[in-house]
């Protein structure tokens, strides 16, 4: 599964990651992966990829660091910035949007395939 994250710089994207981690059973620490590009986070079934692509000057980029390989049937990817990536990046099943919303967020979600559909409607 893909998962754009959308929402300017501060507005709890990590946060927001941090959360789905602790959904799935996650109880180590949680770090934002703006230096390292990719923090992975590996589960019995399945690994979570968290992206930064915020640093990114251009697309091919995220090719040359070798991430498309990332992108599996037994893998969630959770990017951010990802249009930094341009037209590289597979097609998401959801979109998360984060918006400031006096002192805190509102999130919107967005489906764009059938496996976003059905992860949506588990919520």
């Amino acid at each position: 599964m893909t998962v754009f994250l959308d929402g300017d710089l501060g507005a709890g994207k990590t946060t927001l990651t941090r959360g789905i981690l602790r959904g799935f059973g996650h109880a180590g620490r949680v770090k934002s992966p703006t230096y390292a590009l990719v923090e992975p986070y590996a589960f019995d079934t399945f690994t979570v990829y968290h992206f930064d692509l915020y640093r990114f000057a251009d697309p091919d980029e995220w090719v040359d660091a070798g991430f498309r390989e990332l992108f599996r049937d037994d893998s969630i990817c959770l990017i951010e910035w990802p249009e930094k990536a341009g037209a590289l990046l597979p097609a998401p099943d959801l979109t998360a949007r984060l918006l400031p919303d006096g002192d805190g967020r509102t999130l919107s979600l967005t489906a764009h395939s059938a496996k976003g559909m059905q992860c949506l409607n588990r919520l």
